[in-house]
């Protein structure tokens, strides 16, 4: 079989150290950020970068106003209300998460510990029942602890990214006045700060958990990495929370305040006139920005786990080589260093001077960080893993050599960016398919519907085959261990994904400021140029998402069907027929709840903004001030109440139908959410990202084209806004989320499936 030229003090060296980089690294960015000086005396920009953009210094000053500091204290008044509202709507969230948290830890503590009658006596293994393993009750005690740390761990992950955020955007608004480069790499980097921060702490406490764990468990790997799968479920059940109620918070401020400023009354976009308007830049940070996060974070924290799982009752987990046991991770360590390289092409070794070159820019960024990641892989592929190997295949051990899993973990990597690319032609206003959707508003809001809807449908197809080839060639490879390592690879760039990312909602608030500020149209065009490509650029991390959701709940799939001990899965059988069926409808029960408390919580929006208008005098005309409170309190009860029931279902669907079905039915379950959420998710995010972009093409007015259905104000605008305002829930609410649905409800059934496999099935064993 041959050994790894790593060693295991090597291992133990390199994981720990790369973490520390990407932590410290992201303090840097951060650091530059902080340069931009948010106070009247200081008003400019850093003087580390006042030689970039080709600029004349002191002719731009004299056009945009930069010595004017009502415009700096204005900004960081703006800046201060978004950080005030974004926290206290996070920490208003995480107290009802954390009595969430806390009741579930001690469901997972009774339901494991009760597997055994809480006995603490060494239990046969269950995957070689000649060797004693550690109690169930030791597996509650540590899945108990390892879902907390995962929890934790994703809630600080959302807000650090969120913090960071309102902390960049008055910044990135100010960098505007000296140009759009400069404005550019404010964003950039502060997008930055937040993937390297999550990357980074993601793979730190996974580690150290680890570490922590063996200590106790010893030689028993089987029982430890079942134990560690609960730091995926803590990861994800946040970030379920956080994707809905951010999503909900965002999209009932932003339709509010859309429909009532755009449409009834005809005034800007972050028009500070609007009461709704900060509601909406403060929906941003939220939804897009924490409940990304902790997306993202979820589907690493499963992704290794599922790897984990199988790795330790295959040859390396029998064999207790360390190091080959720690391939996943280290895959993600060489992805913290290449993502760091990559960030500098973007900030440091080239210099953005014009509008057009902002998109390739951030193009550019996925296409260097993944042939760079590439080689990474191959790196950590052949000095890692032994020559060949056994990989566990439904009960047999399937004999794999180490550049076949180089190949699954390449694939996936490689599909992630084929996601992206199709998702970018789709949803950016710079190809026919949104020029096509903007074009259809000539006619109304209906058309404009139609042909967004059939975009979206179309927009499925290249990603499914991705991800279809991708599942072929790495499961034929390597089986469940190929296909959640080919998720990882499709993650192992997270750092510049997120960075991409979060770069799109700190762009957006930065245009609301300058608005807000009264700022000049020169700068609200850079603002709009920088939003429109973070638009593509959300659109193609929701790409990314869905499509590793897809490949982490497939191998977590795996995983419970083996932990279960089912032997076959059967869909001819009825009770893994009806799972199959119930499973497949959930999706669409989960967007029907979640598109409805949108709509419910906008109908309030758009009632109170109406009756600001009507009853504060010299509110239109700009002599009064709005009442901004009020909004941020609507927007802010609505998400807390209407996230609950979506959460719910989510929740508990596995714990349901394991108790009362078995796991045969909960099997179909998986596999029929698996198959319609995925087709669901990609469609509705793209759809929302293409008639997000339409109405942008319209409003540039860039290409003739664009200015024969212009300006604002404009019957094809009116019809785009419209059709932006029905995208915004399918976009940031309802399609994101629905990733999260898949691979939650198969590591929550992973994690409880030896009590569904001792226990489950009440009403088939009463019948």
């Amino acid at each position: 079989m041959g050994s790894a030229l790593l060693s295991e003090f090597g291992t133990e060296i390199v994981i720990p150290i790369c973490a520390v980089i990407g932590i410290v690294f992201s303090l840097v960015q951060w650091y530059l950020v902080s340069l931009v000086k948010l106070s009247p005396e200081q008003g400019g920009c850093s003087p580390r970068n006042n030689k970039n953009n080709g600029f004349n210094e002191s002719l731009v000053e004299e056009e945009e106003g930069i010595n004017d500091q009502n415009v700096v204290v204005k900004c960081a008044e703006i800046q201060n209300a978004i950080s005030e509202g974004a926290t206290s709507f996070l920490f208003t969230e995480y107290q009802y998460v954390g009595i969430f948290m806390v009741a579930f830890a001690v469901l997972i503590f009774v339901f494991l510990g009760s597997v055994e009658g809480f006995s603490t006596k060494s239990q046969p293994c269950t995957y070689n029942k000649e060797k004693m393993c550690k109690p169930a009750l030791a597996t509650a005690i540590f899945s108990t602890i390892s879902f907390l740390l995962g929890a934790v761990t994703s809630v600080v992950s959302g807000f650090l990214g969120m913090k960071i955020a309102t902390y960049a955007n008055a910044r990135t608004t100010l960098e505007a006045r000296k140009g759009v480069g400069k404005a550019f790499i404010t964003a950039f980097r502060s997008g930055a700060v937040m993937g390297f921060l999550l990357a980074a702490n993601g793979l730190l406490v996974l580690y150290i958990t680890i570490n922590l764990f063996k200590l106790y468990y010893g030689d028993d790997w089987e029982g430890l990495f079942e134990a560690i799968t609960g730091y995926g479920l803590g990861g994800s059940s946040m970030a379920l929370f956080g994707r809905v109620g951010g999503g909900i918070y965002t999209k009932a401020a932003d339709v509010g305040a859309d429909l009532v400023g755009k449409v009834e009354r005809n005034i800007p976009e972050d028009d500070p006139r609007n009461p709704a308007v900060i509601a909406d830049n403060v929906g941003d940070n939220v939804g897009d920005i924490a409940g990304m996060g902790s997306d993202l974070f979820g589907s690493y924290a499963e992704s290794s786990c599922a790897a984990l799982v199988v790795a330790s009752i295959s040859s390396f987990g029998i064999d207790h080589d360390f190091t080959a046991m720690c391939y996943p991770l280290l895959i993600s360590s060489m992805g913290i260093l290449v993502c760091l390289i990559t960030t500098l092409f973007a900030t440091d070794f080239f210099e953005i001077k014009a509008v057009k070159e902002i998109e390739p820019a951030l193009k550019h960024q996925l296409i260097i960080s993944t042939a760079l990641m590439t080689v990474g892989i191959a790196i950590v592929t052949w000095t890692c893993l032994p020559s060949s190997f056994t990989i566990f295949n439904f009960g047999t051990q399937k004999v794999v050599k180490n550049w076949q899993l180089f190949l699954c973990v390449a694939i996936g990597l490689w599909a992630g960016l084929i996601i992206g690319f199709v998702t970018e032609y789709y949803t950016s206003n710079a190809y026919s398919p949104v020029q096509d959707v903007a074009d259809s508003c000539r006619t109304g809001a209906a058309t404009n519907v139609i042909f967004g809807l059939a975009l979206g449908y179309k927009s499925v197809i290249i990603p499914i085959f991705a991800i279809a080839v991708a599942i072929f060639v790495s499961f034929t490879f390597a089986a469940m261990y190929g296909i959640a390592v080919a998720a990882l690879g499709m993650l192992s760039t997270i750092a510049t994904g997120l960075a991409i990312d979060a770069y799109g909602p700190i762009s957006d608030n930065a245009g609301g400021i300058a608005e807000m500020a009264g700022m000049s149209h020169r700068i609200r065009e850079r603002t709009d140029a920088l939003d429109a490509a973070g638009n593509t650029t959300a659109a193609i991390g929701k790409g990314f998402a869905i499509g590793s959701a897809a490949l982490v709940s497939l191998a977590l799939f795996g995983a419970f069907v083996s932990r279960a001990s089912i032997s076959t899965v059967d869909v001819l059988t009825p009770e893994v027929f009806i799972g199959l069926i119930v499973g497949a409808m959930l999706p669409y029960w989960f967007s029907a709840m979640t598109m409805k408390s949108v709509g419910s919580a906008a109908l309030k929006m758009v009632e109170e903004v109406r009756r600001q208008f009507n009853t504060i005098p010299g509110l239109m005309e700009g002599l009064a001030k709005p009442d901004y409170a009020t909004c941020v309190k609507i927007s802010t009860d609505a998400s807390i109440k209407e996230m609950i029931p979506p959460g719910a279902l989510v929740m508990l669907t596995p714990l349901i139908v394991g108790i009362f079905f078995g796991v045969e039915t909960l099997s179909g379950v998986l596999a029929g959410a698996l198959v319609s959420g995925v087709q669901i998710a990609i469609s509705a995010s793209n759809t929302g990202g293409a008639w997000d972009n339409a109405k942008k093409y319209i409003e540039a007015g860039a290409s003739e084209h664009a200015r024969t259905l212009g300006p604002k104000g404009s019957e094809p605008h009116k019809a785009a806004v419209i059709g932006d305002t029905i995208g915004d829930p399918l976009k940031d609410t309802s399609g994101p989320s629905l990733n999260i649905l898949i691979k939650l409800m198969a590591v929550e059934s992973l994690v409880f499936a030896p009590f569904f496999a001792t226990h489950g099935g009440i009403l088939f064993k009463i019948f």
